[in-house]
Protein backbone atom coordinates (compact mmCIF):
# COMPACT_ATOMS: atom_id res chain seq x y z
CA UNK A 1 0.00 0.00 0.00
CA UNK A 2 1.39 3.13 -0.91
CA UNK A 3 0.58 6.69 0.84
CA UNK A 4 -0.49 8.99 -2.07
CA UNK A 5 -0.82 12.45 -0.29
CA UNK A 6 -1.60 14.03 3.20
CA UNK A 7 -4.10 17.02 3.02
CA UNK A 8 -5.11 19.04 5.59
CA UNK A 9 -9.41 19.51 3.91
CA UNK A 10 -10.73 16.32 4.75
CA UNK A 11 -13.66 16.77 2.28
CA UNK A 12 -11.71 17.36 -0.67
CA UNK A 13 -9.40 14.31 0.05
CA UNK A 14 -12.78 12.52 -0.01
CA UNK A 15 -13.82 14.09 -3.67
CA UNK A 16 -10.60 13.24 -4.82
CA UNK A 17 -11.15 9.42 -3.63
CA UNK A 18 -14.62 9.46 -5.05
CA UNK A 19 -13.82 10.64 -8.31
CA UNK A 20 -11.01 8.20 -8.79
CA UNK A 21 -13.66 5.28 -7.53
CA UNK A 22 -15.40 6.38 -10.63
CA UNK A 23 -12.80 5.77 -12.98
CA UNK A 24 -11.89 2.25 -11.17
CA UNK A 25 -9.27 3.06 -8.37
CA UNK A 26 -9.82 2.53 -5.01
CA UNK A 27 -8.53 4.46 -2.85
CA UNK A 28 -8.82 4.96 1.32
CA UNK A 29 -8.57 7.85 3.43
CA UNK A 30 -7.15 7.80 7.00
CA UNK A 31 -7.31 10.14 9.32
CA UNK A 32 -3.84 11.28 10.44
CA UNK A 33 -3.90 14.30 13.23
CA UNK A 34 -4.17 17.04 11.68
CA UNK A 35 -4.42 15.58 7.85
CA UNK A 36 -6.21 12.93 6.18
CA UNK A 37 -4.25 10.72 4.23
CA UNK A 38 -4.96 8.85 0.44
CA UNK A 39 -3.71 5.38 0.26
CA UNK A 40 -3.14 3.32 -2.88
CA UNK A 41 -3.52 -0.20 -2.49
CA UNK A 42 -2.71 -1.36 -6.49
CA UNK A 43 0.93 0.24 -6.68
CA UNK A 44 0.65 -0.52 -10.33
CA UNK A 45 -1.96 2.10 -10.55
CA UNK A 46 0.14 4.99 -8.47
CA UNK A 47 1.69 6.57 -12.23
CA UNK A 48 -2.29 6.83 -13.24
CA UNK A 49 -3.71 8.04 -9.61
CA UNK A 50 -0.65 10.91 -9.46
CA UNK A 51 -1.63 12.21 -13.17
CA UNK A 52 -4.92 12.58 -11.74
CA UNK A 53 -4.08 14.08 -8.76
CA UNK A 54 -2.39 16.41 -10.63
CA UNK A 55 -5.31 17.81 -12.46
CA UNK A 56 -7.53 17.32 -9.31
CA UNK A 57 -5.03 19.46 -7.72
CA UNK A 58 -5.45 22.62 -10.23
CA UNK A 59 -9.47 22.87 -9.96
CA UNK A 60 -10.60 20.73 -7.10
CA UNK A 61 -13.76 22.43 -7.44
CA UNK A 62 -14.83 21.37 -11.01
CA UNK A 63 -17.96 19.98 -11.44
CA UNK A 64 -16.31 16.57 -12.46
CA UNK A 65 -15.64 15.34 -8.76
CA UNK A 66 -18.60 17.23 -7.25
CA UNK A 67 -20.51 14.92 -9.83
CA UNK A 68 -18.28 12.20 -8.70
CA UNK A 69 -19.02 12.53 -5.27
CA UNK A 70 -22.68 11.96 -5.68
CA UNK A 71 -21.91 8.77 -8.06
CA UNK A 72 -19.61 7.13 -5.83
CA UNK A 73 -19.91 9.04 -2.63
CA UNK A 74 -20.50 6.98 0.75
CA UNK A 75 -21.85 7.97 3.96
CA UNK A 76 -19.11 5.18 5.05
CA UNK A 77 -15.97 7.23 4.68
CA UNK A 78 -13.82 6.43 7.54
CA UNK A 79 -13.72 10.26 8.23
CA UNK A 80 -15.02 11.75 11.40
CA UNK A 81 -15.89 15.86 11.20
CA UNK A 82 -15.03 17.78 14.23
CA UNK A 83 -18.78 18.40 15.48
CA UNK A 84 -19.56 22.11 16.88
CA UNK A 85 -20.78 21.99 20.44
CA UNK A 86 -22.04 25.00 22.21
CA UNK A 87 -21.68 23.00 25.97
CA UNK A 88 -18.00 22.22 24.73
CA UNK A 89 -17.32 25.85 23.99
CA UNK A 90 -18.97 26.81 27.19
CA UNK A 91 -16.51 24.31 29.21
CA UNK A 92 -13.70 25.05 27.45
CA UNK A 93 -13.67 28.57 28.17
CA UNK A 94 -14.45 28.91 31.85
CA UNK A 95 -13.14 27.30 34.84
CA UNK A 96 -15.19 25.26 37.68
CA UNK A 97 -15.88 28.47 39.48
CA UNK A 98 -17.21 30.12 36.35
CA UNK A 99 -19.36 27.20 35.45
CA UNK A 100 -20.49 26.26 39.05
CA UNK A 101 -22.07 29.99 39.50
CA UNK A 102 -23.53 29.61 36.33
CA UNK A 103 -25.18 26.41 37.57
CA UNK A 104 -26.14 27.53 40.64
CA UNK A 105 -27.84 30.49 38.85
CA UNK A 106 -30.02 28.41 36.84
CA UNK A 107 -31.10 26.12 39.39
CA UNK A 108 -32.14 29.14 41.90
CA UNK A 109 -34.17 30.29 38.55
CA UNK A 110 -36.28 27.30 38.11
CA UNK A 111 -36.47 27.25 41.27
CA UNK A 112 -38.18 30.78 41.79
CA UNK A 113 -40.30 29.26 38.49
CA UNK A 114 -41.45 26.18 40.56
CA UNK A 115 -41.87 27.55 44.20
CA UNK A 116 -42.49 30.98 43.43
CA UNK A 117 -39.85 34.02 43.36
CA UNK A 118 -41.36 34.98 46.74
CA UNK A 119 -40.06 31.87 48.78
CA UNK A 120 -36.94 31.54 47.17
CA UNK A 121 -36.08 35.03 47.58
CA UNK A 122 -37.56 34.62 51.46
CA UNK A 123 -34.28 31.95 51.69
CA UNK A 124 -31.62 33.94 49.95
CA UNK A 125 -32.39 38.02 49.60
CA UNK A 126 -30.14 40.71 51.45
CA UNK A 127 -30.91 40.33 54.91
CA UNK A 128 -33.59 42.28 55.52
CA UNK A 129 -33.60 42.85 59.45
CA UNK A 130 -31.04 42.22 62.28
CA UNK A 131 -32.45 38.56 63.12
CA UNK A 132 -30.92 37.46 59.69
CA UNK A 133 -27.33 39.00 59.39
CA UNK A 134 -25.86 36.18 61.28
CA UNK A 135 -27.56 33.91 57.80
CA UNK A 136 -23.77 34.84 56.44
CA UNK A 137 -24.65 33.36 52.32
CA UNK A 138 -27.53 36.41 52.57
CA UNK A 139 -24.55 38.95 52.25
CA UNK A 140 -23.72 37.50 48.22
CA UNK A 141 -26.45 34.85 47.63
CA UNK A 142 -28.93 37.55 46.36
CA UNK A 143 -26.65 37.40 43.16
CA UNK A 144 -28.01 34.43 42.48
CA UNK A 145 -31.83 35.46 42.19
CA UNK A 146 -33.17 36.12 38.28
CA UNK A 147 -36.19 37.78 37.50
CA UNK A 148 -37.18 36.62 34.21
CA UNK A 149 -35.32 34.97 31.62
CA UNK A 150 -33.68 37.92 29.37
CA UNK A 151 -32.50 38.86 32.69
CA UNK A 152 -30.59 35.92 33.71
CA UNK A 153 -29.74 35.08 29.81
CA UNK A 154 -27.73 39.02 29.78
CA UNK A 155 -26.10 38.00 32.93
CA UNK A 156 -24.99 34.56 32.35
CA UNK A 157 -23.70 35.55 29.40
CA UNK A 158 -21.49 38.74 30.27
CA UNK A 159 -20.42 36.45 33.69
CA UNK A 160 -19.08 33.38 31.26
CA UNK A 161 -17.46 36.24 28.62
CA UNK A 162 -15.73 37.96 31.64
CA UNK A 163 -15.19 35.24 34.52
CA UNK A 164 -14.47 32.41 31.96
CA UNK A 165 -11.44 33.97 30.63
CA UNK A 166 -10.59 35.94 34.51
CA UNK A 167 -10.31 32.31 36.41
CA UNK A 168 -8.34 30.78 32.96
CA UNK A 169 -5.53 33.29 33.33
CA UNK A 170 -5.54 34.25 37.42
CA UNK A 171 -7.02 31.25 38.95
CA UNK A 172 -10.36 30.50 40.73
CA UNK A 173 -9.18 32.72 43.96
CA UNK A 174 -9.02 36.17 42.09
CA UNK A 175 -12.32 35.01 40.46
CA UNK A 176 -13.95 34.13 43.98
CA UNK A 177 -12.78 37.22 45.52
CA UNK A 178 -13.64 39.75 42.83
CA UNK A 179 -17.04 37.98 43.06
CA UNK A 180 -17.31 37.82 47.16
CA UNK A 181 -16.46 40.98 47.52
CA UNK A 182 -18.07 42.94 44.58
CA UNK A 183 -21.53 41.00 45.97
CA UNK A 184 -21.66 42.01 48.92
CA UNK A 185 -21.07 46.07 48.24
CA UNK A 186 -22.94 46.43 45.40
CA UNK A 187 -25.85 44.50 47.44
CA UNK A 188 -25.18 46.66 50.27
CA UNK A 189 -25.05 49.76 47.79
CA UNK A 190 -28.74 48.72 46.30
CA UNK A 191 -30.26 47.79 49.26
CA UNK A 192 -29.71 51.51 50.44
CA UNK A 193 -31.98 52.82 47.72
CA UNK A 194 -34.19 49.80 47.33
CA UNK A 195 -34.27 47.87 50.70
CA UNK A 196 -33.35 44.12 50.58
CA UNK A 197 -35.71 42.76 47.62
CA UNK A 198 -33.09 43.02 44.92
CA UNK A 199 -31.41 40.30 42.68
CA UNK A 200 -29.28 39.72 40.27
CA UNK A 201 -25.59 39.17 39.33
CA UNK A 202 -25.25 42.45 37.33
CA UNK A 203 -23.23 43.76 40.03
CA UNK A 204 -20.60 41.17 39.75
CA UNK A 205 -20.66 41.74 36.09
CA UNK A 206 -19.94 45.38 36.18
CA UNK A 207 -16.92 44.31 38.92
CA UNK A 208 -15.69 42.16 36.29
CA UNK A 209 -16.28 44.66 33.54
CA UNK A 210 -14.20 47.72 35.38
CA UNK A 211 -11.47 45.04 36.16
CA UNK A 212 -10.75 43.26 32.90
CA UNK A 213 -10.92 46.19 31.13
CA UNK A 214 -8.61 48.59 32.93
CA UNK A 215 -6.51 45.17 33.24
CA UNK A 216 -6.40 45.22 30.36
CA UNK A 217 -5.69 49.14 29.45
CA UNK A 218 -2.61 48.93 32.22
CA UNK A 219 -1.24 45.71 32.26
CA UNK A 220 -1.87 44.12 28.57
CA UNK A 221 0.73 41.30 29.59
CA UNK A 222 -1.68 40.18 32.63
CA UNK A 223 -3.93 38.39 29.65
CA UNK A 224 -7.38 40.35 29.76
CA UNK A 225 -8.98 42.48 27.79
CA UNK A 226 -12.20 44.02 27.00
CA UNK A 227 -12.88 45.66 24.00
CA UNK A 228 -13.13 49.50 24.58
CA UNK A 229 -16.13 49.88 22.23
CA UNK A 230 -17.95 47.06 25.05
CA UNK A 231 -17.00 49.10 27.57
CA UNK A 232 -18.69 52.06 26.05
CA UNK A 233 -21.73 50.15 25.14
CA UNK A 234 -22.19 48.98 29.22
CA UNK A 235 -21.44 52.76 30.56
CA UNK A 236 -24.35 53.83 28.30
CA UNK A 237 -26.24 50.88 29.50
CA UNK A 238 -25.94 52.08 32.89
CA UNK A 239 -26.28 55.73 32.01
CA UNK A 240 -29.50 54.76 30.18
CA UNK A 241 -31.02 52.85 33.16
CA UNK A 242 -30.91 55.89 35.45
CA UNK A 243 -33.58 57.55 32.71
CA UNK A 244 -35.97 54.60 32.83
CA UNK A 245 -36.24 54.33 29.04
CA UNK A 246 -35.85 50.51 28.91
CA UNK A 247 -39.48 50.07 30.83
CA UNK A 248 -37.63 47.68 33.19
CA UNK A 249 -36.49 48.11 36.96
CA UNK A 250 -32.70 48.52 37.08
CA UNK A 251 -30.84 47.81 40.16
CA UNK A 252 -28.40 50.82 39.29
CA UNK A 253 -26.85 51.40 42.65
CA UNK A 254 -25.21 47.85 42.24
CA UNK A 255 -24.38 48.71 38.93
CA UNK A 256 -21.82 51.71 39.84
CA UNK A 257 -21.07 49.85 43.19
CA UNK A 258 -19.58 47.01 41.33
CA UNK A 259 -18.18 48.95 38.50
CA UNK A 260 -15.97 51.37 40.53
CA UNK A 261 -15.28 48.30 42.90
CA UNK A 262 -13.94 46.69 39.61
CA UNK A 263 -11.85 49.70 38.26
CA UNK A 264 -10.47 50.09 42.16
CA UNK A 265 -9.67 46.48 42.46
CA UNK A 266 -7.73 46.46 39.16
CA UNK A 267 -5.71 49.68 40.07
CA UNK A 268 -4.68 47.52 43.05
CA UNK A 269 -3.74 44.56 41.49
CA UNK A 270 -1.88 46.16 37.89
CA UNK A 271 0.17 48.98 40.23
CA UNK A 272 0.91 46.21 42.78
CA UNK A 273 1.43 43.56 40.06
CA UNK A 274 -0.38 41.10 42.33
CA UNK A 275 -1.46 39.18 38.94
CA UNK A 276 0.01 35.53 37.94
CA UNK A 277 2.03 35.61 35.30
CA UNK A 278 1.44 32.47 33.88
Amino acid sequence: MVRVIAVSNPRLAQAFVDYMATQGVILEVHNAGEATEIWLAEDGRLEQVQHELQQFLLDPLNQRYQAASWQAGSTNTGLHYQQFSYLQTIRNKAGPLTLTVMALSIVVYILMQVLGGNTVMFWLSWPQNGSQYSQLWRWVSHALLHFSLLHITFNLLWWWYLGGPLEKRLGAGKLFVITVVSAFFSGWAQSLFSGALFGGLSGVVYALMGYVWLSGERAPESGLSLPRGLMVFSVLWLVAGYFDILGMSIANAAHIAGLVLGLLMAFWDTRHHTYNKQ
